[in-house]
């Protein structure tokens, strides 16, 4: 990467009270070098603030050019915020994974819907996954002097040749000689597997997850978890692919299958090193696995124990904050995929305890993307018009901000909160986390 192609960091943010808000920094302010580097990328910008003397050419929202000099404790925060993680753009994927979800959506839509990274510093600062196949031996390098360890690798199966027909690429056959480098430099990865009925599920599964246990021995785990998550299918997915959904039956037969291996890895490892996303047992309709079995939720980004925890923050949170009865009477109505209706169906109950306070489930299904069930997530604002017009909803509807672009009130169909507000012709209370959602609940606002 040439530095003519690295872009000032942009800053979107200024913490109060922090050392950029003592100096004068601003929203708009970009930072050119640090040192004379320029940063990459966050990673490269905390590294570079670590030391305790900074050089700093920064440019202004003017555009004028200025060179700060800052002395500071070692390891303290500027308290900055920036547009984007990456300042020299996106690592692409070359991949064509039929399963791919950015392959599955309909033309037209916004263009950031359409990227499709493949980037190990994403994966290293926020948890997304990457398939290591995009990776120039300078980056490797990078990896290995950085440390940037763990990483999140999409593997859905060790055999090359299963590999590559799922990945349609062939160099995604090197999967086990790059675990091999990651065991060789002590770094770390979590694994998932993404099951294609028929083709990497079955004997390829089982192989796949005792391949990826052979590296989770020694002081420092070259795989550290690997999650089990069932490909989701839509209606909008290229008609030549091979894919079929995954049926109760199939869900079903990879649970018993999962967990007859987890018994093994519990007695070697004293761990169940491999999980099983919450889908399987909502779409096989049985119970979520207890609390326990979820050890420290390594693989929590990936579906595996977010209901259960939800549930437990949820009981716990409600001692706390629900009072007996409101001052003033709510009617609302909770929209949440149809995934998750059995699950949450105990805490409605224990919301409509509250005297005064009566909470409509609405679990709905994705007519959009074409799917039976639907966790809440993948919701649109075309499913809510649908699944909710002509119902009586009460005086709002609660929704889970999961369902929006994380930095605007506006559906993954682009329509906004305020368009389907006015189209349903009511209010819309969008929420984040459990506490804000019960105090919703009960406000008398």
């Amino acid at each position: 990467m040439s530095e003519t192609s690295i872009r000032p960091a942009r800053i979107n943010k200024v913490i109060p009270n922090s050392i950029a808000a003592e100096i004068g920094f601003e929203p708009g302010d970009a930072i050119v070098s640090i040192n004379g580097t320029k940063p990459r990328d966050l990673i490269d910008y905390q590294f570079l603030c670590a030391d305790e003397i900074l050089e700093i050419e920064v440019i202004d929202v003017a555009g004028k050019t200025h060179h700060i000099e800052i002395e500071k404790d070692y390891d303290d925060d500027l308290g900055l915020e920036f547009e984007t993680a990456l300042f020299d753009g996106l690592i692409q994927c070359n991949n064509r994974c039929p399963f791919c979800f950015i392959e599955q959506q309909p033309p037209g839509k916004r263009d950031s819907l359409y990227l499709k990274d493949d980037d190990y510093r994403l994966s290293f600062l926020y948890g997304s996954y990457l398939t290591l196949t995009n990776l120039t031996q300078k980056e490797w390098q990078r990896i290995e002097q950085m440390r940037l360890s763990p990483l999140y690798v999409s593997v859905h199966a060790t055999e090359p040749e299963v590999r590559i027909r799922l990945l349609k690429n062939p160099r995604a056959g090197q999967i086990m000689e790059q675990f091999q480098w990651f065991q060789e430099r002590r770094l770390q990865i979590h694994a998932q597997v993404v099951v294609c009925p028929g083709i990497n599920d079955e004997i390829h599964l089982e192989k796949t997850l005792l391949d990826l246990a052979s590296f989770h021995r020694g002081e420092i785990p070259a795989v550290v978890s690997a999650a089990v998550v069932p490909v989701g299918l839509t209606r909008f997915r290229p008609t030549e692919d091979e894919l079929i959904p995954v049926t109760q039956e199939k869900a079903t037969e990879v649970i018993a299958q999962v967990q007859k291996l987890q018994e093994k890895f519990r007695q070697e490892f004293g761990s169940n090193f491999a999980w099983l996303a919450d889908e399987w047992f909502l779409i096989a309709r049985q119970e979520l696995p207890s609390e326990s079995h979820y050890e420290d939720y390594p693989q929590i980004g990936n579906g595996v124990g977010s209901i259960r925890q939800f549930i437990k923050q949820f009981q716990t949170t409600a001692k706390k904050v629900l009072p007996d009865r409101l001052k003033k009477p709510r009617k609302l109505t909770w929209v949440v995929g149809n995934a998750v209706e059995i699950a949450f169906k105990p805490l409605v109950e224990k919301l409509n305890q509250v005297q005064g306070l009566e909470v409509t489930l609405a679990p709905l299904r994705s007519n959009y993307w074409g799917q039976e069930i639907t966790v809440t997530g993948l919701l649109t604002g075309q499913d809510l018009i649908e699944g909710l017009r002509e119902k009586e909803l009460g005086e709002a509807i609660l929704l889970p901000s999961v369902m929006l672009k994380h930095d605007e009130y506006k559906f993954l169909d682009d329509l906004t909160v305020e368009e389907v507000a006015r189209q349903l012709g009511i209010k819309i209370l969008p929420v984040n986390g459990v506490e804000e959602f019960l105090k919703t609940c009960i406000s008398d606002k």
